[in-house]
């Protein structure tokens, strides 16, 4: 592991020196359209960017990155949606290295966790009047995640939810199509063990949380990024018309609840086991199958965030 500088120190190099990278996921609709606005911005911040990686092929998303860090930039500025900002952490985790976001995505969940404004102009603006803060890092299996870990009618809704849905209808899309899955789809039984203790349900949809949002609501008032906890809960349970009326709910209102007045599993560390074994969607991307250990890795990434966020 390479030396890290303080917080301190790294957020004045920002300012001071600039040396800043650009990776934008092009691919999407808003990462192109808005490519040439977003590098402008960035110029008249103070930025020279060593380097400006458009990425219209996400199977380089990961060589790209790789070129712009090896560039030696104190703050890389990412573009693209949630998937796109996950991956950036994987290759910025633990690294002497800030991660700058650009909220270019549909529901951009990780964005609002770090509480950053969602326009291109206060996104950029934060990295100038911002400050360094290390956040925890989601762990499932062996891949690491930003924001959420997700079990059931989400994986399905990952693999058909269409482009042109998100375009028309932003970030209710998610929930829309969820509810066309849900009358064939089979609910499971989940168990999660934590520090010990074993909690069963039945249920349709799972979510497993280190950020503070799921489909661009909040999940609960007192969730935080940066607390060494996971949270688990469910979507209504093994009756579909119960999970129907949460998801509208959800997507009509984005209800908040407090932890501790809602059906909530924390811990820094759980073992999930289903039945049947089940697919994770992991930040967007369908890959290993439980049981798995979940876990927080603290303090296990560097991000700008603004000057109110609370890093602890």
């Amino acid at each position: 592991m390479c030396r890290v500088r303080s917080k301190l120190d790294h957020t004045a190099a920002i300012r001071e020196n600039r040396r800043a990278a650009v990776v934008v996921n092009t691919k999407s609709r808003r990462g192109r359209k808005h490519f040439a606005e977003v590098v402008r911005l960035i110029r008249e911040a103070g930025f020279s960017p060593l380097g400006v990686f458009p990425v219209d092929d996400p199977r380089r998303l990961r060589d790209r990155l790789d070129e712009a860090l090896g560039l030696g930039p104190d703050l890389l500025i990412v573009g693209g949606g949630d998937g796109t900002l996950s991956s950036s952490i994987k290759h910025i985790a633990h690294r002497d290295v800030a991660l700058g976001v650009l909220p270019l995505g549909t529901t951009n969940n990780f964005a609002r966790s770090l509480g950053l404004p969602l326009t291109r102009q206060g996104a950029v603006r934060v990295f100038t009047e911002g400050k360094v803060a290390d956040i925890d890092l989601g762990l499932c299996g062996d891949r690491p995640f930003a924001n959420l870990a997700s079990f059931g009618v989400s994986v399905e809704v990952a693999g058909t939810v269409k482009p042109w849905l998100k375009r028309m209808a932003g970030r209710a899309a998610y929930p829309l199509t969820a509810l066309t899955i849900l009358p064939g789809h089979t609910p499971f039984r989940a168990f999660i063990t934590v520090e010990g203790r074993r909690h069963e349900l039945l249920t349709h949809q799972l979510n497993i949380a280190n950020g503070r949002f799921h489909g661009g609501w909040q999940i609960a008032s007192d969730i935080s990024i940066d607390n060494r906890n996971l949270v688990a809960y469910q979507l209504g349970s093994g009756k579909r018309l119960r999970l129907l009326g949460e998801t509208f709910l959800r997507a009509t209102t984005g209800k908040w609840r407090s932890l501790a007045g809602g059906p909530f599993v924390v811990g820094k560390e759980m073992l999930l086991e289903t039945d049947p074994p089940m697919a994770a969607d992991i930040d967007g991307e369908v890959r290993l199958m439980t049981p798995l250990v979940i876990k927080t890795v603290p303090n296990g990434v560097r991000v700008m965030v603004p000057q109110g966020f609370v890093d602890t």
